[in-house]
């Protein structure tokens, strides 16, 4: 028998059953036990707490297409199949790396058809890699122009001679 309420400290499952992981709340003598999990299912907290992300991010990822939702609810959770928490931990890796999430979701559609050419995944990274480059050029016109109207703003006393000011009308 699974409890999905407060649990006494110190209650046990029935025979044979074990008993849902407890988590403690401070100032109570209660114990609220959490979602059950199903032999290879995992809900939405427990998803977003394995792969280092937040329930929203999960939710959003399913409405972006990223993750499917599951189906139907098992006892009032819904519960998600195990890889779920490798496929956001890929999205995240991708993110890390500067990939859009519509690329991101052209990566994953490659990464389910295992007959799909690897270079197809090295054209992306290169096309991202030539947009980083180009972005990283850009930054450094920024930084060069920032550089120059912060030196010239040193012979100046007032804002209203302030050459970075002038530079952004």
């Amino acid at each position: 028998m699974t409890s999905f309420g407060p649990v006494e400290a110190g209650a046990s499952a029935g025979l044979g059953e074990r008993a849902a992981p407890l988590t403690p709340y401070l100032r109570t003598d209660l114990i609220i036990a959490s979602a059950p999990r199903v032999d290879g299912m995992t809900t939405i907290g427990q998803v977003a707490r394995q792969a280092g992300v937040g329930v929203e991010t999960v939710r959003f990822y399913e409405r972006k297409g990223l993750i499917t939702q599951p189906k139907s609810p098992r006892a009032g959770y819904r519960h998600y199949s195990d890889d779920v928490v490798a496929r956001i931990r890929f999205i995240r890796h991708a993110k890390d790396l500067g990939f859009t999430l519509s690329e991101i979701g052209e990566l994953l559609s490659l990464r389910a058809h295992p007959r799909s050419s690897c270079v197809a995944v090295k054209v992306r990274a290169e096309e991202k890699v030539a947009d980083i480059d180009e972005r990283v050029r850009r930054l450094r016109r920024i930084r060069k122009t920032l550089v120059k109207l912060a030196e010239a703003c040193d012979k100046r006393e007032t804002s209203a001679e302030c050459p970075i000011l002038e530079a952004l009308e």
